[in-house]
């Protein structure tokens, strides 16, 4: 029986030192930058340039339910983000908003693609933002490592993942192929992971969200990779029966024996339809059945969230204590992109001493 006495809260939440590992650069702008930013860019296209009523129209777009007018707030975001001075003010914001929150290790992604309209070379357009995260990093006592996503509906991952190997050495942790499932399934991008293997580089692929199961065993078992972006799909693989315990199918049942990380976005989720509400999300079972689940913002901005309302939505729906939230946030930890040994020294010196002592400050 759970300690509802003990239930984590969200002000003890925002002090427990987190893990995000999928968070969408463009996704989480502050609406008073945008203001901002579209000032001095020349940008006219904003539905308003007031940042209260800004702030509200991003997050009834987002629910509304529509597709179209839920991609129209990255056309916003994207369009205000195209000058390098843009993205290192963004980067830099980022890391400070995480820092507040209490995330002390983030991948934040984005496509370089998306940021050359004015001329900026693909070069400049990471230099840019890797200088903002270096900044905000310094500043704020996080470390942000980036992940360079390409289109999956262009045709210029190859392009990108040779970009993140480029770059690896400067803060670029990996790449993630983003975008529409149906009708653009991963082994269209099979060059560019065949060439980030060869080259001992990570990568993610966004799977499982939109799209089903084929989806995810395309990600795993022709493209190789390391972590799935949401895969909640992976639940269509598993049978449940009254009275009995879940059965796993055979991909299920890879998925979880190869401690395959599953990057999962509970409110990002409920918006875009991959789950019905928080309280059915299949995050509740996953964890029950240990899968290597992992909690994530995906957009900050859209969903209105932070990591730590993320935690605190599952708290309320699940019942979870500090022990769960912490076994997320070790997760997300050993499924980092980073080198073994700063995994290892955030997860024995900083993440579980600091739940160790939200834990005690709660046993009074």
């Amino acid at each position: 029986m759970r300690d509802v006495t003990n239930r984590p809260v969200l002000d003890d939440i925002r002090r427990a030192p987190k893990v995000l590992l999928h968070d969408h650069l463009d996704g989480g702008l502050r609406p008073e930058t945008i203001v901002d930013l579209a000032r001095q860019t020349g940008y006219d296209a904003l539905p308003t340039t007031d940042p209260v009523r800004l702030r509200t129209w991003f997050a009834e777009a987002s629910d509304s339910g529509s597709l179209e007018r839920y991609l129209e707030t990255f056309d916003h975001t994207v369009g205000v983000m195209q000058t390098a001075e843009a993205l290192t003010r963004v980067a830099y914001e980022c890391a400070e908003d995480l820092a507040k929150d209490g995330v002390v290790y983030a991948e934040v992604r984005y496509a370089p693609e998306q940021h050359t309209r004015k001329g900026l070379t693909l070069n400049e357009v990471v230099e840019a933002v890797l200088r903002g995260f270096a900044e905000g990093g310094r500043d704020h006592g996080i470390r942000v490592g980036t992940l360079l996503t390409a289109m999956r509906h262009q045709a210029r991952s190859m392009e990108i993942a040779e970009l993140a190997v480029r770059y690896r050495d400067e803060g670029v942790v990996g790449f993630d192929i983003a975008g529409a499932e149906a009708g653009y399934p991963p082994t269209r991008h099979l060059d560019a992971f065949e060439y980030l293997q060869r080259e001992n580089a990570h990568f993610t692929i966004h799977a499982g969200e939109a799209f089903g199961l084929p989806s995810i065993w395309q990600a795993i078992q022709w493209c190789g990779a390391d972590r799935l972006g949401h895969g909640v799909r992976i639940i269509d693989d598993i049978a449940e029966r009254e009275g009995e315990s879940p059965r796993l199918g055979r991909l299920a049942a890879y998925v979880r024996d190869k401690r395959t990380p599953l990057e999962m976005c509970p409110s990002s989720n409920v918006q875009t339809g991959a789950a019905k509400s928080i309280a059915e999300h299949p995050i509740g079972l996953l964890r029950r059945l240990y899968f290597r689940v992992t909690v994530n913002t995906d957009n900050r901005l859209m969903s209105g969230t932070t990591l730590s309302e993320e935690f605190a939505k599952l708290v309320e729906a699940f019942g979870y204590d500090w022990d769960d939230l912490q076994w997320f946030t070790v997760n997300a930890m050993k499924s980092a992109f980073l080198g073994f040994d700063e995994r290892l020294e955030l997860i024995n010196g900083v993440i579980k001493p600091g739940f160790a002592q939200l834990k005690w400050r709660s046993h009074p």
